[in-house]
């Protein structure tokens, strides 16, 4: 069902039309309307003629006697002069292929939104009209994903937050400093639950939003993030006994991604790397700079995988998804989200491992 237009949108299809002169030309010829292929056959068919009509007007109306030469030069004028403007129109005639083709990269690549004319009958006014209609479509689910997922937020933040109003009302009763200490680590825990929600949003939301190729460059500042990153892991650390080495060997870098996004990025890359580490083991983490290039490293000497196993593990609910070397479980979409938003933001995540019990590297690069 073609789509109500507003004035606005009219305006834009008649800007469309404007562009599209010879295909709407054609499609008011009634034996050509509801065929695109027969456009292209009738223009064909003309152009093919033109050199034979030439031809017969030349010898009908020329005066002199007429020469072979004359009459193959001239008809090799007329050919290259036919076959010229058989290619022009032509490329006249794709105009509406080329408009849906732009107007679906822009919704892709920019998430801008084109009006298509929808008044044609033949098989590029349907496919005009099934590009709209698909765009609206995705936009309209996104838009009604992301009222969703505000919904969702606030009211998980408000379940967080009443054990931590409940816990700041026991401090403020000046209990025995072992309750204190237990009511402190509830508003830690609630603040850290915050964090996760608001960082879990950012997820949901880089899946929905087509990042811009004029996005703006950010500067982050790593020492800065540090403590982020220690804060969320912490625990999970401690809970194995395991090392974690931060090699920081840049101050700062422009990069295009947000930088919560970046930490939560880490974040899960390296609470994979927890769950698949031994206990009293060690997890390396390295920024560095090579060759132009922005290098994060997460390192671990955990279970490893086979190399055959490498593009299973970033899809979406992979089947590879395992226990941890302590059974902890895993929700099989954690390495596929961290993908998706480095290669959004133009980088690139790669795992590389020697084998089963031989560790596991992760690799994050962006061009500088």
């Amino acid at each position: 069902m073609p789509l109500q237009q507003s004035p606005n949108a009219a305006f834009l299809t008649y800007l469309y039309c404007f562009f599209m002169k010879l295909y709407h030309k054609l499609s008011q010829i009634s034996f050509l309307k509801k065929s695109y292929a027969f456009k292209f056959l009738f223009v064909a068919f003309i152009g093919i003629h033109i050199p034979l009509i030439g031809i017969l007007f030349f010898v009908l109306f020329y005066n002199s006697a007429i020469s072979p030469t004359s009459i193959l030069v001239f008809s090799l004028i007329m050919t290259l002069l036919a076959t010229l403007i058989t290619l022009l129109i032509l490329n006249q005639l794709i105009k509406p292929i080329a408009i849906a083709s732009k107007s679906l990269n822009d919704y892709r690549n920019n998430r801008r939104l084109s009006v298509l004319p929808t008044g044609y009958s033949d098989e590029a006014g349907l496919l005009m009209c099934n590009i709209q209609e698909s765009i609206y479509e995705a936009e309209s689910f996104i838009n009604e994903k992301q009222d969703l997922i505000y919904m969702l937020s606030h009211d998980l933040k408000n379940f967080a937050g009443n054990p931590q109003g409940l816990a700041k009302l026991i401090i403020e009763e000046n209990p025995s400093q072992s309750v204190k200490d237990m009511a402190a680590l509830i508003c830690e825990s609630t603040d850290l639950q915050f964090r996760y929600i608001e960082n879990f949003i950012k997820l949901l939301n880089e899946q929905d939003q087509v990042v811009r190729l004029n996005q703006e460059l950010k500067t982050i500042v790593f020492p800065n993030i540090l403590p982020f990153i220690n804060e969320q892991v912490e625990q999970r650390l401690l809970d194995k006994n395991i090392k974690l080495s931060l090699s920081v060997e840049l101050e700062e870098a422009k990069l295009r991604i947000d930088e919560g996004l970046l930490v939560q990025v880490l974040v899960n890359l390296i609470s994979n790397a927890i769950k698949f580490s031994y206990f009293d083991s060690e997890i390396k983490v390295r920024i560095y700079t090579q060759a132009e290039q922005l290098i994060i490293t997460v390192t671990d000497n955990g279970i490893g995988f086979d190399k055959n196993q490498i593009d299973e593990l970033f899809k979406k609910f992979t089947k590879m998804s395992r226990l941890g070397t302590a059974k902890e479980t895993s929700t099989g979409i954690g390495l596929y989200l961290c993908k998706k938003i480095i290669e959004r933001n133009k980088g690139e995540l790669t795992a590389a491992s020697e084998g089963k019990n031989r560790g596991a590297e992760f690799k994050i690069v962006f061009e500088i």
